[in-house]
């Protein structure tokens, strides 16, 4: 049996750091989008990757790679944004089997009430302790990960 390629000092201490971010990022961006606007992390990235499609609208199944959910989960959290008024769901013309999520008027109003705060929060708990170097190499340790995590390319980020 081959000894463990265990980690050096220098990927221990970055790899702790980075499950510490990992943590605690998610609770932070959640905190203020459920003060600010009753909102979970997820609900706000699924209306935004909403916000962001063709006509406002996805399959569900694009929708969940988009958002790299499954699709119960997606379904659930679709769900309660349907009663909230800001998704709807309907028959996929294309594939009777299939549904399409599609961000209504109040959902896309809500994105756009949401948007400033939240994007000011990301910029202040990431992007503001960052020099652009940093950020670089950021996008450059996300993009090589992704190529590992996601090699299909089906999340959104993936192919950015």
């Amino acid at each position: 049996m081959d000894e463990p390629r265990w980690l050096t000092d220098t990927e221990r201490a970055a790899w702790v750091r980075f499950a510490a971010v990992l943590e605690l990022l998610p609770g932070a961006l959640g905190a203020q989008l459920s003060a600010d606007e009753g909102l979970t992390h997820f609900e706000y990235f699924t209306l935004a990757m909403l916000s962001e499609a063709p006509h406002r609208t996805l399959r569900m199944t694009a929708l969940a790679n988009r958002t790299n959910s499954t699709l119960p989960r997606l379904s659930h959290v679709v769900s309660r944004l349907e009663n909230e008024g800001f998704v709807a769901r309907t028959a996929c013309p294309d594939d009777r089997r299939a549904k399409n999520a599609t961000l209504t008027e109040a959902g896309w109003a809500k994105v756009q009430q949401a948007a400033p705060a939240h994007v000011e929060n990301v910029r202040s708990l990431v992007f503001d302790t960052l020099t652009p170097a940093q950020v670089e190499s950021l996008e450059g340790v996300c993009r090589a990960l992704l190529l590992r995590l996601d090699p299909e390319g089906r999340m959104v980020a993936s192919g950015e």
